[in-house]
C-alpha cells in the first residue's frame, strides 16, 4: 500500500525558510513524478511544484524563484525548500505521487496527511 508522509512544517516569520519532506513507501518511487500542493483556508488546493522521475522541475508563478523542489530516490523522498516566505504562503502542504504526460502534470490518487506551514510575525 502506498503511503506518503509529509514533515517539516511549522511557524516561521516572513522572509524565513522551511524545508518540507515527503517520504514515500509501498511503491517504486523512482519511476513516478512527485508534486507538492497547498491548500489555504477557504481556497482550492493548488499545485505548487512538481518534479519528474528524471529531475525536471516546474513551479507555479507565485513561488518561482523562492521555492525549490528536489528528490532523493535512494531515500524515496521529495523535498520542498521554501525561502523568502510570505504570509500568503500559509497553507497545509501536501505531496502527491503522479505522472507527467506530454509535459502536463497529472495528479495520482495518493496523498499524504499534509503539513501546516504558517508564515506570520
Amino acid at each position: 500500500q502506498v503511503q506518503l508522509v509529509e514533515s517539516g512544517g511549522g511557524l516561521v516569520q516572513p522572509g524565513g525558510s522551511l524545508r518540507l519532506s515527503c517520504a514515500a513507501s509501498g511503491t517504486i518511487f523512482s519511476i513516478y513524478a512527485m508534486g507538492w500542493y497547498r491548500q489555504a483556508p477557504g481556497k482550492q488546493r493548488e499545485l505548487v511544484a512538481h518534479i519528474t522521475s528524471g529531475g525536471s522541475t516546474n513551479y507555479a508563478d507565485s513561488v518561482k524563484g523562492r521555492f525549490t523542489i528536489s528528490r532523493d530516490n535512494a531515500k524515496n523522498t521529495v523535498y520542498l525548500q521554501m525561502n523568502s516566505l510570505k504570509p500568503e504562503d500559509t497553507a497545509v502542504y501536501y505531496c502527491n505521487l503522479g505522472v507527467v504526460v506530454g509535459g502536463r502534470w497529472n495528479a495520482g490518487d495518493y496523498w499524504g496527511q499534509g503539513t501546516q506551514v504558517t508564515v506570520s510575525s
